[in-house]
């Protein structure tokens, strides 16, 4: 049987949501193991006198939990 765990995170990019979202997994990727999938739950972007200075991504990432085996 499989199972499979989901945690919540929240990633970010100076350039764009794309990066915000693959420094998320990436960063991620370096403890947890058997990652499946992201769901994007929101967006959201910090602005510095009237311009966009931060994008952000809060995103669920999926993994499946083994045995060890």
């Amino acid at each position: 049987m499989s199972i499979v765990k989901v945690i919540e995170v929240i990633g970010s990019s100076e350039n764009s949501f794309d990066e915000a979202l693959e420094n998320a997994v990436a960063e991620v990727s370096k403890t947890v193991r058997n990652i499946d999938s992201v769901f994007v739950k929101d967006f959201k972007a910090h602005v510095t006198d009237g311009k966009i200075s931060s994008y952000g991504v809060i995103c669920k990432i999926s993994f499946r939990v083994t045995d060890g085996v």
